[in-house]
């Protein structure tokens, strides 16, 4: 299978556009970190650290259903992470990538992405405010949403840049 292209980004645009284009690209460049991974590699970590690519895949899952699904949207988080012992481990959703192996992660990575597009498109603006509020009561708008997710991404694709160069010296496109 050949390498996907990373999604282009206008030069200029509405708002929205522009906050969702640069929202899958991040989301697209943490994916391609994991492109051609052995189960092995996907779990390397750098000292003195335990992220590694496929737990940076299965965390964002995991935020992405955090913020879209349940703060943005009011509904439950599905199954899969609504059933973890947080208690046991606060890392519990990045604990999943050590037994769901590449294809699994991408399917769950896809899933969450995908109820967070469709909840996207479906607003009305980017001022519509969420279901759910902060510990001050106060909402979180669409667009704060978009922007925090943006933020999260890049920070995680940093991460993922470093561990996958030391893996086999492929840096980031």
């Amino acid at each position: 299978m050949d390498r996907p292209d990373l999604p282009e980004i206008a030069n200029e645009g509405d708002e929205r556009t522009l906050l969702t284009q640069f929202l899958d690209f991040y989301r697209a460049e943490l994916i391609d970190r994991a492109w051609g991974l052995d189960a092995e590699q996907l779990q390397k970590t750098l000292a003195p650290s335990s992220l590694s690519i496929g737990r940076l895949i299965s965390h964002m899952a995991w935020v992405e259903h955090l913020w879209f699904r349940v703060r943005f949207a009011g509904e439950a988080m599905p199954a899969t992470f609504a059933s973890l012992d947080w208690d046991a481990d606060p890392d519990a959703e990045m604990a999943l990538s050590a037994t769901w192996g590449l294809d699994r992660l991408i399917v769950e990575f896809d899933a969450a992405v995908a109820f967070s597009r469709r909840r996207t498109v479906a607003a009305s603006s980017l001022d519509d405010r969420s279901v759910a509020t902060n510990a001050a009561g106060e909402h979180w708008n669409l667009r704060w949403v978009l922007i925090h997710m943006i933020e999260e991404y890049a920070r995680h694709c940093g991460h993922a840049d470093l561990i996958r160069e030391s893996i086999d010296g492929d840096l980031a496109r």
